[in-house]
């Protein structure tokens, strides 16, 4: 029975070079990805924050790195938890933004502006959140209720090309047969036809 092949290093040492002799540079660290001997050299503060890579060119952003923590302020950017001063505020920008997704999806991708435009002149004078979160609702809603609107003409013109279309073809088509068989004799009963005169 042969034997499984055995790792680098295991069994007799007499099988494998030998790892070459390597001098760590400063601040380099040794063999096998370890710290050099005695550790690293403190920072000299042209080295990222902990934790953090450099940017791509390797030099640090204007002004330096954010602080600690992500460089965001806390409690939202108007205060309150969350970012709303009550509950009042909340409630109206949610409306805002709900209110113009069930618009849209209720009235086929048209109306869906209406809640950001009652969100903004109910409550819009009076916080400026509402009015920031009822703004922004309000110009992506118009915008894609615009959409929407042309998408709905579109859809109507085409249609109405295809009602024709069809009209053309089948008139053109089922009058050559008519044609056809009238010159033989035969009366011809046209499909897809009704009775409006007798």
């Amino acid at each position: 029975m042969t034997e499984p092949p055995r790792p680098p290093g295991a069994g007799d040492p007499g099988n494998y070079p030998p790892e070459p002799p390597t001098a760590p540079l400063s601040g380099a660290p040794g063999p096998g990805g370890y710290p050099p001997p005695g550790g690293y050299p403190p920072p000299t503060g042209d080295q990222p924050p902990s934790g953090g890579y450099s940017p791509a060119g390797g030099c640090p952003p204007p002004g330096g790195y954010p602080p600690p923590g992500g460089g965001y302020p806390t409690g939202g950017a108007y205060g309150g938890p969350g970012g709303f001063a009550n509950n009042e505020d909340k409630t109206w920008a949610l409306i805002a933004h709900f209110g113009g997704a069930v618009g849209m999806i209720v009235s086929g991708g048209v109306l869906g502006w209406i809640a950001p435009l009652v969100a903004m002149l109910a409550r819009g004078s009076q916080s400026p959140t509402v009015r920031a979160h009822a703004v922004a609702a309000l110009n992506f809603q118009l915008i894609w209720s615009i959409v929407g609107l042309v998408g709905w003409v579109l859809t109507c013109i085409l249609i109405g090309f295809i009602g024709v279309g069809a009209a053309v073809i089948l008139g053109l088509v089922f009058g050559i047969i008519a044609g056809i068989k009238a010159n033989e004799g035969q009366l011809y009963r046209y499909p897809l036809s009704a009775n409006f005169i007798k």
